[in-house]
């Protein structure tokens, strides 16, 4: 059952699956970290997820009848544990759910080369694998499923689900490796063509935490068009946590970074740290992008959750700011 707490925060307690709709933190109950030697035997989990049509021509994915969302929720598992999706169609066209970073057979890839898709009106589940990290020869490494991965439709309108992928039918998909810290919030921004979360500014999502909490930032790129995220007032490590795990880690810190077509990366960062509260942008740093509304605000409040001095007044100039293709002024 999952258990709604103060904290916006949802979680299934006593297992290694956590599910959340966009925009709210979820928390993982860790287990203890072990050698990449080891293979851990994981959890099986399962989870329901409801394609439906939405208002504006949109369609999405939601954790119960009448409550999808764009994007969908954000699905998290553990390296080592199964997730089985059971999808179910409500819409009048064929849709799927296909998965990044995990492992599946050909029957649940989610793409109409395999078969591997809902009819409208139909049930269907999807196995998705993940595994640990183990050594190899030569004093080598395979990687693990651990990272900041995504889901989308590979079916709605072409073989490719074009059709889905540009009405919303996405997601996050977080892989956590046993040990990984655990946010207290959690956001997730798809830059989808000129649109992020299939909105333009000023009504790109506002998302909020309290000076200090632990957030977590999951970003996907879809569409035909290349983009780069930036956060303002805000830095991370170009790695899997977006945290140096040491005084010699060679990761190279950023606050900006390439989000193109099929890409994604997380981070995490503590809301306002070296800055304080305030209502901080972020948005595509393709200038013309941002000009025609890739762009929303990330509004860190006071500690006790109170409005910081002057945020108002940001928030209300954001959306008073001229967000259209006229707005791109070239250089002479």
């Amino acid at each position: 059952m999952f258990r709604r707490l103060t904290s916006r925060r949802s979680m299934l307690v006593g297992g290694a699956l956590a599910v959340s709709a966009a925009g709210i933190g979820t928390a993982l109950v860790p287990g203890s970290a072990r050698s990449a030697k080891q293979q851990f035997a994981g959890a099986t989990r399962r989870v329901t997820i409801y394609a439906e049509a939405l208002p504006g021509n949109l369609v999405g994915y939601g954790l119960a009848p009448g409550q999808a969302t764009v994007p969908g929720p954000t699905l998290e598992m553990y390296e080592g544990d199964t997730l089985e999706v059971t999808l179910v169609n409500t819409t009048t066209q064929r849709l799927s759910i296909h998965p990044h970073g995990v492992d599946y057979s050909t029957d649940s890839d989610g793409s109409p080369l395999h078969n591997s898709f809902n009819n409208p009106g139909e049930t269907r589940t999807y196995v998705w694998r993940s595994h640990e990290m183990t050594a190899a020869a030569g004093r080598r490494f395979m990687p693990g499923s651990a990272g900041y991965w995504h889901y989308h439709d590979h079916a709605m309108g072409t073989d490719h689900g074009t059709g889905g992928v540009a009405r919303g039918l996405y997601g996050a998909l977080t892989v956590r490796r046993r040990g990984d810290i655990l946010p207290d919030k959690q956001f997730t921004v798809v830059f989808n063509d000129m649109q992020i979360n299939n909105k333009v500014a000023p009504d790109t999502p506002m998302f909020e935490a309290n000076l200090g909490q632990r957030v977590e930032w999951t970003a996907i790129g879809h569409g035909s068009l290349f983009h780069t995220f930036h956060l303002h007032a805000h830095r991370w490590a170009d790695n899997r946590t977006g945290m140096l795990e040491g005084p010699s880690d060679p990761s190279l810190v950023i606050d900006n970074k390439d989000l193109n077509p099929g890409s994604s990366f997380g981070f995490q960062v503590l809301a306002g740290e070296g800055v304080g509260p305030g209502a901080w942008m972020y948005h595509c740093h393709v200038q013309s992008h941002s000009d025609t509304g890739m762009a929303g605000l990330f509004l860190v409040r006071n500690a006790d959750g109170s409005m910081p001095a002057g945020a108002q007044e940001a928030i209300d100039r954001f959306h008073g700011h001229v967000h259209n293709p006229a707005a791109h002024v070239h250089g002479g």
